[in-house]
């Protein structure tokens, strides 16, 4: 079959992959009140069970993306979208408990260390320097679209049949994903004189780039926040619920349905971020962003023992805007910043130390509920969104400390 070549259909069809690959990403957070009556789970192992998909990634990701430098990332994210598949199919017939659950979700990881930031290497490498930064804006927030598809998928299935044909069906997404890919990605192999002259997992040239580490360490504090919300944002809607009086708007609404509306603002967020960083700079923009989302989430966190539900979603989608502004600003800026010769080594460091935060973040969140007072007290819901507020204002710091000799960001046409 004739590949199309053009490059607008190219990132749409990437985008889509992604998005079909994501399909089980949220199936957990989304059906988390189920797991923690079933089968018992403490705040804290809940946490844990939401944070180690992304020690899986975590796990993964070094060696994956690195080898986009030397092999061609077409077959590194194939492969990874059929151990996506396979890591759903597998929660599906075999979780039962802390272990198990943990053992799929890890794999589910290693499937997303292979396609996301693989898909996107494979994505820019095929497209002139001047469409780069806006495919990584369109890609970046698919991302969003995909957790959300995840969300609805998820709790539609689980309400009628259960919560094993929900993970079950989630493993189809991926299935679907891969010729797909095969069709409209050609193979690129890396040209001899353009590969790396380090060894695989040697480093040292990228942390030597102080412009790529800032926002990279942005992008850590940037996913504690945000993985820690997609993690127990329906657990919070569910706990708002309770709160309001027999009758009261919103309580037919499913919080599935919310969550999965709450982060499909998010592309539009994402990607007009990115558009103000071409404008008025990426540092900037950045501090801004993170200063807005610090203050909404805590408000957010805070409504759910008082507000009426109607105003609980209302800052839900507030919350929803702002959390997820800066994260094409971030990553379109590592990739601008990156020595080509080292472009997937660097997305490596990239993910690697971002996704630290995306681990640390659900299980910190569980971790300040449990303190505070348990899922049952408002007080500790709102120190738990308050927390990651907190950690999201060290970002500014981090990135105006390491970025303060670094040379001034290239324009990006």
């Amino acid at each position: 079959m004739t590949r199309p070549s053009s490059p607008i259909f190219l990132i749409l069809a990437m985008c889509l992959a992604e998005i079909l690959g994501m399909t089980a990403f949220a199936s957990f957070p989304a059906l988390l009140p189920t797991f923690r009556h079933e089968w018992g789970l403490s705040n804290t192992e809940s946490g844990w069970i939401g944070g180690v998909y992304f020690a899986g990634y975590l796990l993964a990701v070094p060696v994956l993306v690195s080898l986009t430098d030397r092999v061609d990332p077409r077959r590194i994210y194939l492969a990874c979208m059929a151990i996506s598949a396979l890591a759903a199919a597998g929660f599906a017939l075999a979780a039962g408990d802390v272990a198990s659950a943990s053992l799929w979700r890890a794999l589910q990881g290693v499937g997303l260390a292979g396609t996301y930031m693989p898909g996107l290497k494979a994505l820019t490498d095929s497209l002139p320097t001047r469409l780069q930064s806006r495919a990584v804006a369109f890609y970046t927030s698919s991302f969003g679209i995909g957790s959300s598809l995840s969300f609805v998928l998820a709790g539609e299935v689980a309400g009628l049949l259960d919560w094993r044909w929900a993970f079950g069906l989630s493993a189809l997404g991926p299935l679907l994903a891969i010729p797909m890919v095969l069709t409209v990605l050609r193979p690129r192999p890396p040209a001899p004189d353009s590969l790396p002259s380090t060894r695989l997992l040697d480093f040292r040239p990228v942390f030597r780039n102080r412009r790529a580490i800032a926002f990279t360490l942005g992008y850590t504090v940037h996913n504690w926040e945000l993985f820690g919300y997609r993690t127990w944002i329906v657990a919070f809607l569910v706990f708002a619920q309770s709160q309001q009086p027999e009758g009261a708007i919103g309580m037919a609404w499913a919080a599935t349905t919310i969550a999965a509306l709450v982060n499909l603002v998010g592309l539009p967020s994402s990607v007009l971020g990115n558009e103000a960083a071409h404008r008025f700079g990426r540092r900037p923009v950045l501090i801004a962003a993170m200063g807005a989302s610090a203050v909404a989430g805590t408000v957010f966190g805070f409504s759910g023992m008082a507000a009426p539900f109607v105003l609980v979603v209302a800052l839900a989608f507030v919350y929803g805007v702002t959390v997820i502004a800066d994260s094409a600003t971030l990553t379109a800026g590592v990739v601008a910043a990156a020595d080509p010769r080292y472009r997937g080594a660097t997305m490596a460091v990239h993910s690697t130390i971002g996704f630290v935060g995306s681990f640390l973040g659900p299980l910190a969140f569980g971790a300040v509920l449990d303190a505070g007072g348990g899922e049952t007290s408002g007080t500790a819901w709102g120190l738990a969104f308050a927390s990651l507020g907190a950690v999201i204002l060290i970002g500014p710091v981090l990135m105006m400390t390491m970025a303060r000799r670094a040379e001034q960001d290239p324009a990006i046409t």
